[in-house]
């Protein structure tokens, strides 16, 4: 089967992790990369800076499938804005799971979601749209992550527990069972979430 040509929207860090996902998975070719004017022609792991924001919409009238490839921590605004602007364009904005990540069928995965390599994601879980993610992270049984969130490295997100749109939970946090984490919240590395948190937080 061929593979699909993708446009890969941002040149940074996280998308280097992006493209060795894609890379792996193998249902996509990276036809070139979104970024700043001044890293016009410049390259990310062999791919080709080709266009920037203000092309995507004739970008979208040749391409069909475009990957948000921005990391994300102290705000999802761009993530967001490049989600709704794909999505009134009328393109595929594919889920992308590694190979060596492990999703159960009983889990649903959202439009423009990113499961990086070793992550685990179990039975009933819900992951919503334009999320990451990322490495070895771990979303347990019926649990729910709604949309622009990012899940960073080694986070776990105990069985039940619910994070709200736009929230980062960072690297090796545990979010305990049953939990609630609000919306917009920024819960930074190695903390124990024991208790609902109110939206637009920020614990360090």
């Amino acid at each position: 089967m061929s593979k699909k040509d993708l446009i890969l929207i941002g040149g940074g860090g996280h998308a280097k992790a992006c493209i060795d996902v894609i890379e792996l998975e193998g249902s996509f070719k990276i036809a070139g990369i979104v970024d700043l004017p001044e890293k016009l022609h410049q390259e990310v792991l062999g791919y080709e800076i080709i266009a920037t924001d203000d092309d995507l919409p004739r970008l979208a009238q040749d391409y069909n499938y475009f990957f948000i490839a921005i990391g994300q921590i102290r705000s999802p605004a761009i993530r967001i804005k490049l989600f709704d602007m794909l999505n009134g364009l009328e393109v595929n904005l594919p889920s992308i799971v590694s190979p060596q990540a492990y999703v159960s069928s009983h889990a649903c995965i959202g439009n423009g979601t990113i499961v990086m390599h070793q992550a685990l994601i179990n039975a009933g879980a819900v992951i919503a749209d334009n999320c990451i993610i990322n490495t070895k992270a771990l979303i347990e049984h019926d649990s729910k992550i709604n949309d622009h969130c990012h899940i960073a490295t080694g986070a776990i997100i105990n069985g039940c527990a619910e994070v709200g749109t736009g929230s980062f939970v960072g690297s090796g946090t545990v979010c305990n069972q049953a939990v609630k984490i609000g919306k917009n919240v920024v819960a930074g590395s190695g903390l124990r979430i024991t208790e609902h948190l109110p939206d637009n937080m920020i614990l360090r």
